[in-house]
């Protein structure tokens, strides 16, 4: 009885009922996990509002100067630098938790997907916890927001204490505090994992259940890895679509488990994106991830550690550079910082206002745009 008066007014929302063969729908979860972790506007049914009043006064100052500096610089640079011609399918590898950025270069996409090591995670943990484990969390969420928003990119260490060993989907709510800071909502969510082929089928209420039973919290993680959350801007109709996925993209990996490289080809011609990778494209471990953005890119935007011109004239990319770049700020980058450096000296010099991924050694800002030359 008292279950059933607090759904009737509201209180409480209705679980989400599937049958056991047929895809679960966890929009509500995601609603939930944007008021509770990334402080959009609405009232949280699964803890009090007072659990999560410091987490969301820190979140909104957070937010408001990402809006003011980061985001304003950035939304403006590429609504004048992205062409409108170029596909609407974009591929983000080596992304971590980093929508944000993605939304900022390709705010029209059809199709986003975000590839990462780290796993989307449980949406339904929220339920499970008490008011003081919230509380925590939402501390080690936002502890990892802020070093995203402000410093611009995240290193794989921050990504393994944030995300794949936390009680919240941390990742998630990364992705649903992007969909928030620019202006959109999420109007369906699902699980989905990769059939042979590259094909994508979706978590059923028995796949839950199964997960269920997974007492380990970071393997459960993984069993819901991979998430795709339809979205719209508010006041549109237009529905876009934002995928994670979890893969190692390293050529053994790739080999061993080729369902991840099998969907990327699936996607045909795409545009794509990539910053704070650590230069993995340049290292012989990951020739099938080059080569795959060589063969199915028209256009990209990165800083140093996307596709380098060694690999990229050859086969008929023009590059265009804005900041400065002379060397690389990490060890692992300086053998590749000759060849960017030249490029960046035979350019003409282009301001850039805003830190696109690593800065160099002297902490400036760069990025470069790559695209298919003209036939």
């Amino acid at each position: 009885m008292r279950l059933f008066s607090l759904l009737a007014v509201g209180v409480l929302a209705a679980p989400t009922l599937a049958r056991a063969d047929e895809p679960v729908e966890l929009v509500d979860e995601a609603k939930q996990l944007l008021i509770v972790g990334a402080c959009a506007d609405g009232t949280p049914t699964q803890v009090k509002p007072e659990a999560i009043a410091a987490h969301c006064k820190a979140m909104k100052k957070m937010q408001a100067e990402y809006k003011a500096s980061w985001q304003a610089n950035a939304v403006a640079f590429f609504a004048e630098h992205t062409p409108k011609t170029i596909p609407k399918t974009v591929v983000y590898p080596f992304a971590g938790g980093d929508l944000a950025s993605a939304l900022a270069v390709y705010p029209d996409a059809d199709e986003i997907t975000t590839i990462a090591l780290e796993p989307a995670g449980d949406p339904r943990a929220l339920g499970k916890l008490s008011a003081k484990e919230v509380s925590k969390q939402l501390e080690l969420s936002a502890k990892g927001m802020d070093l995203l928003y402000r410093r611009n990119y995240s290193h794989t260490s921050d990504m393994i204490d944030f995300m794949r060993g936390a009680k919240l989907p941390t990742q998630l709510i990364f992705s649903l505090s992007a969909l928030a800071l620019y202006g959109y909502e999420p109007t369906s969510m699902k699980y989905y994992a990769l059939t042979d082929g590259g094909g994508l089928k979706y978590l059923t209420r028995a796949d839950l259940d199964q997960a269920d039973k997974i007492k380990d919290l970071g393997k459960r993680n993984q069993a819901l890895a991979n998430v795709e959350i339809k979205f719209r801007k508010i006041g549109s109709k237009k529905e876009q679509t934002f995928r994670h996925l979890v893969a190692n993209l390293d050529d053994a990996h790739l080999k061993k488990s080729p369902q991840a490289l099998e969907h990327l080809i699936k996607k045909g011609r795409v545009s794509a994106i990539t910053k704070a990778a650590s230069f993995l494209l340049m290292f012989d471990d990951f020739k099938t991830m080059r080569k795959y953005l060589i063969d199915q890119v028209d256009w990209m935007v990165s800083d140093a550690t996307g596709l380098s011109p060694k690999y990229g004239k050859s086969v008929g990319f023009e590059y265009e550079t804005f900041g400065t770049f002379e060397r690389s700020e990490m060890d692992a980058g300086a053998p590749f910082s000759p060849v960017w450096a030249a490029e960046f000296k035979a350019q003409p010099k282009r301001d850039l206002k805003f830190r696109f991924g690593y800065p160099d050694h002297k902490f400036r800002n760069h990025l470069i745009i790559m695209k298919k030359a003209s036939k």
